[in-house]
């Protein structure tokens, strides 16, 4: 007969505050969102006028909105696809056995532990166009100077690269402890059989690493949506025309800069639910891919 715990109340104790947190953050604001993107609000908002699906109706029918789309796409896909297949590749270099390769690994972590706007930062100083180490480097190697502050495509170009920077150490950390925690008798079985390290890796050690790619993929899926307002804010501010407006920033933009909150309420549930649908398709077909042991 299974044993029973004693204290009945003290499981509802214990659950309590982050039931607390997640209803006061999440679920009230989600349902007041619902809620004003249904009415055109004042400035000040003492005042509502209802209009339905209006605010959504004209969401997609804003050039400006759809163009910030596919800058997010782009902008996520980035990170996700290259910012994965990097961090794979510093993982096996770090999981090699080499002198020193505790601070290799410290030193591949730490740009995790910043926040996104202190990652901003230092991105926006190194490539300063004025005193900015990177551009100073691009110049002595190209000859040319560049000026990513007034061209739009550099500028998304190099906030990309930052954001990427900055959850290299997240995703180096999971993959490490994946490849460190992978039998080496499948290894040497393999390379007894004749497989060439390639193989081995391609064959044996990457399907192996597949729960934590997954999850990996859509938690780098999440980041680049959700996370990256303060890195955007810092050091572009949605410029140079927009270029690096993508969905978050715009959002922010039109509910606290330009106070359109129904429009922007609007856009908070338009893109909860584009990316809820986006991490259920990943969980329908990159899921079967998963390999657990």
């Amino acid at each position: 007969m299974g044993s029973r715990f004693p204290n009945k109340i003290l499981p509802y104790v214990i659950v309590a505050p982050s039931v607390v947190i997640v209803v006061i953050f999440l679920i009230v604001p989600s349902i007041e969102s619902v809620y004003l993107s249904l009415f055109s609000v004042s400035p000040f908002g003492n005042k509502l006028i209802f209009k339905g699906f209006a605010n959504f109706i004209t969401l997609f029918r804003d050039m400006e909105y759809l163009n910030s789309l596919s800058r997010s796409l782009v902008f996520t896909s980035f990170i996700v696809f290259v910012g994965l297949a990097v961090s794979l590749g510093l993982a096996v270099l770090a999981n090699l056995k080499l002198r020193g390769a505790g601070i290799y690994r410290t030193a591949l972590i730490w740009p995790y532990a910043l926040s996104p706007a202190v990652a901003g930062t230092i991105w926006a100083l190194l490539c300063d166009p004025a005193t900015g180490v990177a551009v100073y480097l691009v110049k002595l190697i190209t000859g040319h100077t560049y000026n990513w502050m007034t061209s739009g495509n550099l500028a998304l170009a190099i906030v990309t690269l930052a954001a990427t920077w900055r959850m290299l150490g997240y995703n180096v950390i999971f993959f490490l402890a994946g490849l460190q925690s992978i039998p080496r008798e499948l290894l040497e079985a393999a390379a007894i059989d004749g497989a060439s390290p390639f193989r081995r890796f391609w064959k044996v050690t990457f399907p192996l690493l597949s729960p934590i790619t997954f999850f990996l993929f859509v938690m780098n899926s999440l980041y680049g949506f959700f996370e990256v307002f303060g890195l955007i804010d810092v050091m572009t501010q949605g410029g140079p025309g927009k270029a690096t407006n993508i969905l978050v920033y715009k959002l922010y933009e039109d509910g606290f800069v330009n106070f359109r909150t129904g429009f922007a309420s609007a856009q908070s549930i338009v893109l909860f639910v584009f990316v809820a649908i986006l991490t259920i398709i990943q969980f329908r077909f990159a899921g079967r891919r998963v390999f657990y042991r």
